[in-house]
């Protein structure tokens, strides 16, 4: 019931989220553009291309965490007033600021991929975080000017946003499959199945293929055949569609670059790598297994 009431207040609001996150979504591919390999860069770093994790639902745990403890903080302060609660709350608060900011970094950076409801309900996301950023940042400064009380009221609403939020943002994560390893639910072969003859497959030239129900991508290229997943990590986009630049494969949906050799992630939006299979030609017959 929860659910419905919140599809349909987000479709609801359309009509102004769309032409705010179309704006700040453009901005955000301009800025990629400029910036050329420091901005690839930089997004790789926000993406968690190098944690092999997305980098975002990490970094939430952090001014969650901290304004719980600021709200523990200043409930105890309000039964026996002490200095110390005081100070820990406040500093707890600045941690959340800080880690707060970081985390919208990282959101927008996998948000601009998105589209439709899940863009809408990842702006709305964004939005409300932002908010709670904003009411910590004012109850804060109200705190070092004396006005306490006034302050952990905003620090209550800044929390429930933030609450409301995270409730959201699950929704994204575990309702539409947002920074999830999309061939998680794959299971492919622990021994080697046959999966195309040999004199089929073209030179430089990917192909998918089946192998006992998972997808593979067959590549052949300076005398070796090269098989990855199919399936890109991020948003589930087909490699065997992709260009090959240098040693990787490209995904055609969102510039997601694989490693030929290894299937890790060269570049983002992926963070999860392909998973690599093992060749053999046997009678004419190519034959593939997943890696161990």
């Amino acid at each position: 019931m929860l659910q419905k009431s919140i599809n349909e207040f987000v479709e609801g609001q359309r009509n102004w989220l769309d032409p705010v996150g179309d704006i700040i979504g453009n901005a955000i591919i301009q800025a990629k553009s400029a910036g050329g390999d420091r901005a690839t860069r930089v997004l790789d770093f926000l993406h968690g291309v190098w944690l092999e994790h997305p980098l975002h639902p990490a970094l939430t745990d952090v001014p969650v965490g901290a304004w719980t403890a600021a709200c523990a903080l200043d409930a105890l302060d309000s039964i026996a007033p002490d200095e110390k609660l005081k100070r820990g709350a406040d500093g707890a608060i600045c941690i959340g600021i800080a880690a707060g900011l970081g985390a919208a970094a990282a959101g927008l950076a996998d948000w601009h991929y998105l589209g439709g409801r899940n863009r809408r309900l990842g702006m709305l996301h964004g939005l409300l975080n932002l908010s709670a950023v904003i009411f910590y940042t004012v109850s804060l400064a109200m705190r070092r000017s004396q006005h306490r009380s006034s302050g952990s009221l905003l620090s209550i609403l800044g929390y429930s946003l933030a609450s409301f939020s995270a409730y959201l943002g699950g929704e994204l994560v575990y309702g539409s499959g947002i920074g999830v390893d999309r061939t998680a639910w794959q299971r492919p072969p622990k021994e080697f199945v046959a999966v195309l003859p040999e004199a089929e497959l073209e030179d430089n030239k990917p192909r998918r293929v089946d192998a006992n129900g998972t997808p593979v991508m067959l590549l052949r290229r300076q005398g070796r055949i090269h098989a990855l997943g199919h399936t890109c990590t991020h948003l589930g986009g087909p490699l065997s569609d992709g260009q090959i630049i240098d040693n990787a494969v490209v995904c055609p949906w969102h510039g997601s670059h694989f490693d030929l050799d290894s299937g890790r992630v060269v570049h983002g939006p992926a963070t999860f790598p392909e998973k690599l299979y093992e060749v053999r030609v046997t009678n004419g017959q190519i034959e593939v297994k997943v890696g161990r």
